[in-house]
């Protein structure tokens, strides 16, 4: 047995708890280096850990150990502790020796999320992994994990607020009462009784763009880097990605994807608490929603956005949409500024970040078949 895996089997044996690890090496074997790293990030997603970590070892043990091979032995030999430790499973010294020789930011990581699981202390746990966030990809696991461990340091009901303000106070802006939206072309029925049904309630100040007003906007605005980029989006939910940042930042106001629904106005008002600059949704899993959210404009975490939108669009092109535009960009933005503040480098932003029960309370789904006819932005 090694972590907690009979070999005995063999590889199929032990492959066959996850059919779709098991057609990568029946397709595959394992003998190579990327295979075994899909194989283990097969595992893992599918929450197979101590296989996971199995396979994710075997890659590193193969690896050349040079700093040009990818996937990096660093990035195998952490991962491989994450999924030890997901499995509740001893790590081995010499491994984390091997780590933090490797690359200390990953070391942190492992090691202060380690010890934030065994005791809830956050502050210690943020004091291990510094800033070791900056080692991944925008909205990898590592982003989320992070905001999570600081939410217990910045937003301890986990429900309405990071920090109290006063209402009367004013050392704050108020965001403006604008709502954006953005359908490339031909709307869908659905989408279109979504705008009338908007524009009826006759309270925001709406504003829904098209492509080609997003392309000409854009480019009066922001120029011809922000028009080609947004030109050359692979799917229209990153196209919206890129321009919702670049829209509320602008004007402030409030952002809602075409394909969900305000329930109400006074709803709206009873669960989006007036006095912050930005409010921000978590999902179930502590992901921050961008299909609706509202912020001041030229607001410093937007503006981080922005940094991480443009870095990721020119460096890293094929990034999973998720990470490069969507809702990693703002769970990297709001972690630098978190952990700026800790260090007492920037003041402490006016947010407030609310959790998935009150965004099923503000937020209607409506069906959408659209869906389920084209290409989603999921394999993109």
């Amino acid at each position: 047995m090694t972590d907690d895996i009979n070999l005995g089997v063999g590889y199929e044996g032990i492959l066959s708890i996850c059919p779709q690890a098991l057609d990568i090496f029946k397709q595959r074997g394992a003998e190579d280096l990327n295979a075994l790293f899909d194989i283990a990030n097969t595992l893992s997603t599918n929450h197979f850990y101590p296989e996971a970590a199995f396979f994710y070892k075997m890659a590193f043990d193969i690896h050349s150990k040079s700093p040009t091979q990818y996937p990096l032995a660093h990035v195998l030999l952490m991962a491989r502790q994450v999924a030890l430790l997901k499995a509740n499973l001893p790590w081995k010294q010499e491994e984390l020796e091997q780590l933090k020789n490797l690359c200390i930011p990953l070391y942190n990581f492992v090691v202060g999320w380690k010890q934030y699981r065994e005791n809830k202390d956050a502050f210690t746990a943020i004091h291990t992994m510094l800033n070791c966030y900056e080692e991944f990809h925008t909205g990898e696991e590592t982003d989320t994990i992070y905001l999570t461990i600081m939410m217990d340091l910045f937003n301890p009901s986990s429900l309405i607020g990071i920090r109290n303000r006063e209402v009367g106070k004013a050392d704050f802006n108020v965001i403006p009462n604008n709502l954006f939206l953005y359908w490339d072309q031909n709307p869908p029925e659905e989408i279109n009784n979504n705008f009338k049904y908007l524009k009826d309630l006759g309270h925001f100040n709406l504003k829904i763009f098209d492509k080609a007003e997003a392309i000409e906007w854009l480019y009066q605005n922001y120029g011809t880097e922000a028009r080609q980029l947004f030109l050359s989006a692979r799917h229209p939910a990153e196209a919206a990605d890129f321009l919702r940042i670049h829209v509320i930042n602008y004007y402030g106001g409030w952002w809602l994807d075409a394909d969900i629904q305000l329930q109400s106005v006074e709803k709206f008002y009873i669960v989006t608490p007036v006095i912050y600059e930005h409010v921000f949704f978590l999902t179930d899993n502590n992901v921050i929603h961008n299909d609706f959210f509202g912020s001041i404009s030229n607001s410093s975490i937007l503006n981080d956005c922005l940094l991480s939108l443009y870095r990721n669009s020119y460096l890293h092109r094929g990034l999973f949409i998720a990470y490069k535009t969507g809702p990693g960009v703002f769970a990297r933005a709001l972690n630098r500024h978190y952990y700026r503040t800790l260090r007492g480098e920037a003041k402490y932003p006016s947010c407030v970040l609310l959790d998935h029960h009150k965004f099923a309370e503000v937020i209607r789904e409506f069906p959408t078949p659209y869906k389920t006819q084209g290409p989603t932005w999921h394999v993109a």
